[in-house]
């Protein structure tokens, strides 16, 4: 399940992301979203959780939860419009 994490703090890192959604299964990957001219992040990024149930338990429990200072926002990622 990949799993879209909104209003990041522009300091939070993608160890900070893994650490938190860890908690609730498995993470194969966790990445925060930076600007590619400056590096600076975006205040977004994507966790992949393998497990459905335990990705869904995290989007449950994460969203609205405090992160780095920030009310976090946390669904199912929709995929990219082109």
């Amino acid at each position: 399940m990949r799993i879209y994490v909104g209003n990041l703090a522009y300091a939070t890192t993608g160890d900070e992301l893994k650490d938190a959604f860890g908690e609730y299964g498995t993470v194969s990957d966790a990445v925060v979203i930076t600007d590619r001219d400056t590096g600076r992040s975006k205040g977004f990024g994507f966790v992949e959780m393998p497990n459905d149930e335990e990705g869904q338990r995290a989007i449950d429990s994460l969203d609205g939860m405090q992160l780095d200072g920030r009310s976090i926002k946390v669904n199912v990622a929709q995929p990219q419009q082109r």
